[in-house]
């Protein structure tokens, strides 16, 4: 058990770390769920595997139907957007004037899901459904009148009036007095151009830059490059570097003539209201963590609470109803934030823009269906995949676009095959570690 348990993470892991690295948008969950087939099929033989719908079916079925739930959601919330907002001549004040309905509707759908999640829904154990759903439209109440009586007001004055306003003016806005934007520092002259010097200016720079060069010693050493910190200054530095690596990258692709193309055949709105939707996108993007975390990392982290159970019993839990340890699930939390330092930028590149043309209004709706979808599959026990439900919720708002050369067929057929391959992928590699320690010699003649 413990050592099934043990390959199903590194077949799982290995696959999802190279896939990382290519920046192919992979399935964690289908992974691991990949890796216990490969164990059971390298301990048991194919007949221990539950192929129909009620097990492996279910999951193949996830790969068409998730994808596609997540982006007719995304699609339902982002037309009204478009055609009533962004479409709009006076898009900016339409926008402003529907925001804290769209504050209203997240908060809602974010709270509720939070609450439902963290604490059990029956009378015995916890709060009531009924006292969920009222703590929850609570919560939504304080986020809505933050909106209408705060950002609503900051955001007219910093986008309409155009001044330097922080976020952190947003809490005292009735209080910040005018902050005029600093003014545009206009450009020196260069004194450099040969064709604006006169001829005696440039013989007198041509005898400066040759007394420079003379007076350069090409013997002497080289003292700026010794670095003489300490060896654990070194040490940190290094970790550092690699550590934060990630935050440094460009995952924008702007250089790329074919992306440049397929975004041109997008439509484009006004910046200002897009720049609305920007905060929402924040709060989504945490909601789409919240969901990442109550499935897939959840199933990531279901082998080593096993492997632990075992160890620390000495017996197999065959009914599943042994809590997870906490330090099990902070782990599993801690590795999904390197995870994201370390390789999430080459993900990132190829699903923030790579795909289609995203901006705010866009990126919001594609994480709110996404979360959705992912929240609503993991409260039913159904298998399905964050990264499955993101990738066809930004194909869906591409094709919001009526132009199907606004989407990068090429990337999505990527991601799609990428999804087929994972899961036989990630359980012959967990087969043959464990088919290879299983009939390891573990005997001393």
């Amino acid at each position: 058990m413990m050592l099934a348990m043990l390959c199903a993470l590194v077949g799982s892991a290995s696959w999802v770390i190279f896939a990382s690295k290519i920046g192919a948008p992979v399935s964690s969950t289908h992974a691991i769920v990949g890796g216990l087939i490969g164990t059971g099929i390298a301990a048991f033989g194919g007949g221990a595997i539950k192929w129909t719908f009620d097990g492996v079916g279910k999951i193949i079925l996830s790969w068409f139907v998730s994808p596609i739930v997540s982006g007719i959601i995304t699609s339902l919330i982002y037309l009204p957007t478009r055609y009533f907002i962004l479409e709009n001549p006076n898009s900016l004040k339409r926008g402003i004037l529907a925001i804290p309905i769209y504050f209203f509707c997240t908060a809602l759908i974010g709270s509720f899901y939070i609450i439902y999640k963290a604490v059990p829904s029956d009378k015995k154990n916890g709060l009531s459904t009924g006292a969920i759903v009222g703590i929850s439209f609570g919560v939504t109440a304080v986020v809505t009148a933050f909106s209408w009586f705060f950002f609503v007001p900051w955001i007219k004055r910093r986008v309409i009036g155009k001044e330097n306003l922080r976020w952190y003016h947003m809490f005292a806005v009735h209080f910040v007095k005018y902050r005029p934007m600093p003014p545009t520092p206009s450009p020196e002259p260069n004194t450099d151009d040969p064709s604006k010097l006169e001829s005696g200016e440039i013989q007198e720079k041509i005898e400066v830059g040759s007394k420079q060069c003379d007076d350069f010693d090409t013997n002497a050493a080289d003292t700026s490059a010794v670095d003489a910190s300490p060896w654990y200054i070194k040490t940190l530095r290094l970790v550092k570097y690699y550590a934060l690596r990630g935050m440094k990258q460009d995952v924008r692709n702007l250089g790329n003539d074919k992306l440049t193309e397929i975004h041109n055949a997008a439509k484009k709105f006004d910046d200002d209201t897009e720049y609305l939707f920007s905060f929402l996108q924040v709060i989504t993007a945490c909601l789409a963590s919240f969901a990442h975390g109550s499935n897939d990392v959840s199933n990531a982290a279901g082998p080593i609470s096993a492997i632990y159970d075992t160890w620390k019993t000495g017996r197999v839990d065959i009914s599943g109803e042994n809590p997870v340890p906490k330090w099990v699930l902070a782990m599993a939390g801690g590795a999904i934030v390197l995870g994201l330092l370390t390789l999430g930028y080459h993900v990132m590149r190829r699903v923030g823009n790579g795909i289609t043309y995203l901006t705010p209004s866009r990126g919001f709706s594609a994480e709110l269906g996404a979360s959705l979808t992912v929240l609503t599959a993991s409260q039913l026990g159904l298998p399905v995949s964050t990264t499955l439900c993101l990738v066809g919720s930004v194909v869906f708002v591409g094709l919001c676009n009526g132009n199907l050369r606004a989407i990068n067929w090429r990337t999505v057929g990527l991601c799609f095959g990428s999804w087929m391959i994972t899961l036989p992928i990630a359980g012959l590699i967990s087969g043959l570690l464990f088919a290879f320690a299983s009939n390891a010699p573990n005997k001393i003649v």
